[in-house]
């Protein structure tokens, strides 16, 4: 068979390459053809676009590159009404996928749609888009397939992938990472424009924390220039490629909020829950999106377990006071 895969972000490649690796083990013969990044281009997919040109974060950055993705989405259509794979999977990344699941319905070829759009947060009427246009939707979260239930879609849950993930890497003896002093772990995010605005900030810790060393998950698809422009000497150590190593050994950990949220937790590691976004961006998501939180942990769990700080609210001041309590105070 061949397979059309659609990501447009770093979590989207690594999930795309682990779902690619399963379907080959079943499949050896299958091809694919894909929207992504290294990761699914080390399990042998052809890369069309890779995803370091495909990340913009909020709305204003969106309305601002508006040029850009009407071309990526032109480029798109007639890549695949060109290749004319047998299905094409979708993964996440939902202003671009759902449009374009129309498109392929349209066609005649099987929409599949693993890791489903946070409809459930905001944006409600997309899930009758979904219903009308794509033939199978596989959810990651236990609450979502009863919401799909509730428009007469029938969505199976396949368990979240980062579950399998972390036990791969507990079961390969890979390289650790060490340091004379407890890890303060800083995963500023893997799109550009989020980690210009966060990791400043975070990067503020330095002067508060000097039983801490600071290290930096480094984005795959983000150029060193943009970290090596913020950092500007301060001494902190950034790994690449080395998450789950990083969070293996750390003591605390700063995250910007999405699935690097929930990779903490898992790890075991109490965290803080970074967002800023542009003005404008945060203004609109305050109108449209229907949710008490922003963290996948505390969603899942329904309740506030880890403290998010959210716009205004992550400064300094905020973040060495939720720090001090993560890190020294045992019973919180």
């Amino acid at each position: 068979m061949k397979f059309y895969v659609i990501a447009g972000e770093a979590s989207g490649d690594l999930h795309g390459a682990n779902l690619i690796k399963a379907i080959k083990a079943q499949e050896p013969e299958a091809t694919f053809r894909a929207w992504g990044g290294d990761r699914m281009e080390s399990e042998g997919a052809e890369i069309v676009k890779h995803i370091r040109e495909l990340a913009f974060m909020g709305f204003s950055e969106v309305v601002m590159n508006l040029r850009t993705i009407k071309r990526n989405f032109d480029l798109c259509k007639s890549d695949i009404s060109n290749h004319q794979p047998d299905a094409v999977i979708l993964i996440d990344y939902p202003g671009f996928n759902l449009r374009m699941a129309k498109y392929i319905h349209g066609l005649g070829i099987k929409v599949l749609y693993y890791i489903s759009p946070q409809v459930w947060a905001w944006k409600k009427n997309r899930v009758y888009d979904i219903k009308k246009y794509v033939d199978q939707m596989y959810v990651i979260l236990p609450f979502e397939q009863e919401f799909y239930a509730r428009y007469d879609i029938e969505a199976e849950f396949v368990g979240h992938p980062l579950l399998d993930e972390i036990e791969r890497f507990r079961s390969i003896d890979g390289p650790a990472i060490h340091s004379d002093k407890k890890i303060l772990a800083v995963l500023p995010g893997s799109r550009k424009q989020e980690i210009a605005k966060k990791l400043p900030i975070m990067l503020k810790m330095t002067a508060h924390y000097k039983e801490h060393e600071l290290i930096i998950a480094k984005a795959p698809a983000v150029d060193d220039s943009i970290y090596s422009d913020i950092i500007a000497g301060r001494a902190v150590r950034t790994v690449e490629g080395q998450t789950y190593a990083l969070l293996d050994a750390a003591d605390s950990a700063m995250v910007t909020s999405g699935t690097a949220t929930l990779e903490t937790a898992l790890f075991g590691v109490p965290e803080v829950v970074c967002y800023k976004g542009s003005p404008i961006s945060y203004m609109i998501a305050k109108r449209v999106v229907d949710l008490k939180y922003i963290s996948l942990v505390n969603l899942i769990l329904d309740r506030e377990v880890v403290k998010e700080l959210i716009q205004g609210e992550f400064n300094p001041a905020n973040l060495k006071q939720e720090l001090d309590r993560i890190i020294s105070d045992e019973v919180y």
